[in-house]
């Protein structure tokens, strides 16, 4: 069963940057596409960037993309985020997920009800 735990949220200026962690520590990561989302204060949760089991597929939304990178290592069994260029709006609790409903899928998901197992989140707030 798949058990995750985020690190790395912080406070940063705008234009800084962080690097998420989500770390596995249970089993069958490496089997499993993952996926980020946020949730600011009064919004609904939104999707950021996935990536599949293999790695070979990655989306991103619009908001992050060409600023944020998604990537794991399956041997650490940990899936990163990279986020430069952070502006105010990227302020939000994020969440890693796992789509654990199947397996060795090839194509990235995007809504989080395709995630059955989700970290506790991880605050990141930018300031202007």
């Amino acid at each position: 069963q798949v058990q995750l735990v985020e690190s790395g949220g912080g406070l940063v200026q705008a234009g800084g940057s962080l690097r998420l962690s989500c770390v596995d520590s249970g089993r069958g990561f490496s089997i499993y596409g993952m996926g980020w989302f946020r949730q600011a204060p009064g919004k609904e949760r939104e999707f950021v960037a996935a990536i599949t089991w293999s790695g070979s597929n990655i989306y991103y939304s619009d908001s992050v993309k060409g600023r944020f990178t998604i990537s794991r290592d399956n041997a650490k069994k940990m899936v990163y985020l990279q986020m430069n260029s952070l502006k105010p709006e990227d302020t939000a609790v994020y969440y890693c997920a796992a789509d654990v409903a199947r397996p060795f899928r090839s194509t990235v998901v995007v809504t989080a009800t395709d995630f059955g197992s989700w970290g506790q989140g991880t605050q990141v707030t930018v300031s202007s």
